[in-house]
């Protein structure tokens, strides 16, 4: 997912410094790529199709040329059934990974996911900085997950914005409507009330949605939810054709809000402020990447309710979550998401 590619990402830099004359390969899932394009730490890239390369025969043929290339070390950071094939039959001398039990044998380095973080990085990157151990020496200090566009790219996103008539000079906001399925999506009614609030504190802020063109009825929905007030800040029209289009579109952006997910972590990289709303099943502590609770913030239904948690498994949850998504409305922690929008709206009227 992108989020797993755009957070690896920052191993390579680490890496790179450490080992400035050595060769790092990044293999990753082919529609993950434009996230980590001109990425100046790796030197290739290996594309994987998971569509096309299922089953153990294609996973093996994948492990064997990965082989061929000689690799002295394998970082498996993914940690699945179809990474520990491809790890075992890379044959890489040093082969690391987290600790699993089932499939310890592979690796000649393996490690315990943490359940707490010590940093502001998270969890997120603090167990994946782990991995680096058998490598790096000394402690690790974290770094944030960059996205690195072209000036071409730049250019040509502000050449579309302001054909849209959006003035990139006045406030631009990024709104992520939609999560990556059902179940990672806020739902309209209280998302379209949290885009409501953010145009009544700041009524000049000019709202763009991310949403892909499938989803566009669901996000028509959400528009028509909003007060017509707000409908008028929103440019529902305007949207990247492409991820990179999307990330070059969001970096004239002052902030992306909405679902947890892609969005969020591309907002991160770019060096947006954030305020994310977590699915009622995914672990808040595993993805709060850089969160200070000031330029980035998130709420999670657990802060209000964590008696429905309590010794509840993940699948029981992620089955639960729909159910879980309509106790989690707005009026929860409305006086920490309009707190987050008024210190923008602050430094919005400081710099005019």
């Amino acid at each position: 997912m992108i989020g797993d590619v755009l957070t690896c990402s920052v191993l390579l830099e680490i890496l790179r410094k450490e080992l400035p004359n050595a060769q790092l390969d990044y293999f990753i899932n082919t529609n993950t790529y434009p996230v980590v394009k001109n990425n100046p730490y790796v030197d290739n890239f290996i594309l994987f199709e998971p569509e096309k390369e299922k089953g153990f025969t294609k996973l093996r043929a994948l492990g064997k040329k990965l082989e061929t290339t000689n690799y002295d070390i394998v970082i498996d950071a993914y940690s699945k059934i179809s990474s520990n094939i491809i790890s075992y039959y890379s044959k890489a001398n040093t082969r690391i990974s987290f600790r699993k039990w089932y499939s310890n044998f592979i690796y000649t380095n393996t490690f315990p996911r943490q359940h707490k973080a010590t940093s502001i990085a998270g969890l997120a990157i603090e167990n994946r900085i782990s991995l680096l151990k058998p490598i790096v020496e000394e402690e690790i200090q974290p770094l944030p997950p960059k996205i690195y566009l072209t000036k071409e790219e730049l250019e040509y996103a502000k050449a579309y914005l302001t054909q849209e008539k959006i003035n990139v000079e006045r406030p631009l906001f990024m709104i992520s409507v939609l999560g990556s399925g059902p179940l990672k999506t806020y739902p309209n009614k209280y998302m379209a009330q949290l885009i409501d609030w953010l145009s009544e504190i700041i009524p000049n802020g000019q709202i763009l949605f991310n949403y892909m063109p499938s989803q566009l009825k669901q996000a028509q929905e959400i528009y028509h939810l909003c007060k017509s007030s707000t409908q008028k800040n929103i440019h529902i029209d305007v949207y990247g054709k492409s991820l990179r289009e999307f990330m070059a579109i969001t970096a004239y952006c002052i902030a992306v809000i909405g679902n947890e997910g892609g969005a969020i972590n591309i907002g991160k990289a770019l060096g947006k402020k954030t305020f994310s709303v977590f699915s009622p099943w995914i672990e808040q502590e595993n993805w709060t990447v850089f969160e200070d609770g000031v330029n980035n913030d998130s709420v999670h239904l657990k802060d209000f309710f964590p008696e429905k948690y309590q010794g509840i498994l993940e699948k029981k949850l992620k089955k639960q979550s729909l159910a879980l998504y309509k106790d989690f409305k707005p009026d929860l922690y409305e006086e920490k998401y309009k707190r987050f929008l008024k210190r923008i709206k602050l430094e919005i009227k400081e710099h005019s």
